[in-house]
């Protein structure tokens, strides 16, 4: 067996954690460190007992450890930085998503890892449910024909249980909510969907977009929700429907496609299920069954599925794949977000 992969994991929330548990979980690799700016105590990493612990990334990048990769599971703001220093100290980088909050800042760690010989990996999980590799399979193979119209709709429940604002201030009391260090809805919600629907459809034009904050005024600095609508560059017209301000629970995170030749809608709440399929001359297969959302507790997130992203890295670095989401991908997704806000 080849030489375990070395990682250190920034940022230990929720996300951080997981990555690391995916990393312990995977004979590939070897989990070195940790580093979060809060106290090792407070974090809940018990189970990560073997990785050294270090409370800043300089803290990290300096300590001599030897390190091959490092998982970037920091506020979405501090990405670009995060990942051009992990850079600078000769390192594969695994960014969650987004990869910047500009595609300015994108770019920079493109350059960057071109300069150092490495590879930047971009988490955008949800291309692996069953679902999501059906519809590129369809898409690629022209079986729906030309396509007329695709409507993506993403109705999530972010409430005061995720941004937890002061009671005193109104102001959110974490990185979520700041337009800083989160960015906004489409960058932490629904950047996931709009990755499926660059990945099945190619780049947008003619971005036409209304926003509204409907029950966020005291917890975020940034809309709730958004219609948009564009045309496809590569031939269709589309639409993109938003909002985290629904009640109690998920709705759905949906896509219609109307095609020359059959419609197709995938749904339920992570576009993890085949709602409708009727297309000439076609029978739809069985999939396998989509694994769970990312469970944070009172709210949920996108299907479980950071194995997936392990393995291929794995594959990636010992020279037997390709990367999944390459970091040109990654940098078209933030590019489309900046270009729907700037709208």
């Amino acid at each position: 067996m080849q030489n375990k992969i070395k990682f250190a994991v920034i940022g230990c929330g929720h996300i951080g954690k997981r990555h690391a548990s995916m990393i312990l979980g995977n004979d590939h690799f070897e989990l070195v460190a940790l580093c979060d700016v809060k106290p090792k105590d407070t974090l809940g990493v018990d189970a990560y007992s073997t990785a050294q612990f270090f409370s800043s990334i300089d803290e990290l990048l300096a300590s001599g450890l030897v390190i091959d990769a490092v998982a970037i599971a920091s506020p979405n703001g501090y990405h670009e930085e995060h990942a051009l220093k992990v850079l600078e100290r000769n390192c594969h980088v695994v960014i969650e998503k987004p990869m910047a909050l500009t595609k300015a800042g994108c770019e920079k760690i493109i350059f960057k890892a071109l300069q150092k010989h490495k590879q930047v990996f971009c988490v955008m999980q949800n291309r692996y449910s069953p679902p999501s590799v059906w519809l590129k399979n369809v898409l690629d193979q022209g079986i729906l024909g030309k396509i007329f119209m695709v409507q993506t709709n993403c109705y999530w429940n972010r409430d005061d249980r995720y941004y937890k604002p002061d009671p005193n201030t109104g102001k959110p009391t974490t990185w979520h909510g700041t337009k800083k260090l989160d960015g906004g809805t489409l960058f932490t919600q629904f950047s996931h969907f709009i990755d499926l629907m660059y990945w099945y459809f190619g780049d947008i034009t003619n971005i036409r977009a209304q926003f509204n904050d409907f029950t966020h005024k005291n917890s975020t600095e940034f809309e709730d929700s958004g219609f948009v609508s564009f045309d496809f560059m590569e031939g269709g017209m589309g639409s993109l429907n938003y909002s985290t301000a629904i009640w109690d629970k998920n709705l759905e995170s949906s896509i219609t496609i109307i095609g020359e030749k059959g419609s197709i809608k995938v749904g339920g709440q992570y576009m993890n299920e085949v709602e409708y399929c009727h297309i000439k001359d076609y029978e739809m297969p069985e999939l396998a069954a989509s694994n769970p959302p990312n469970d944070y507790g009172p709210y949920k997130g996108s299907a479980a599925n950071h194995h997936y992203i392990y393995e291929n890295i794995s594959d990636v670095i010992n020279g037997e794949g390709s990367i999944t989401t390459n970091a040109l991908e990654g940098l078209k997704v933030v590019d489309i977000i900046e270009r729907i806000y700037a709208s």
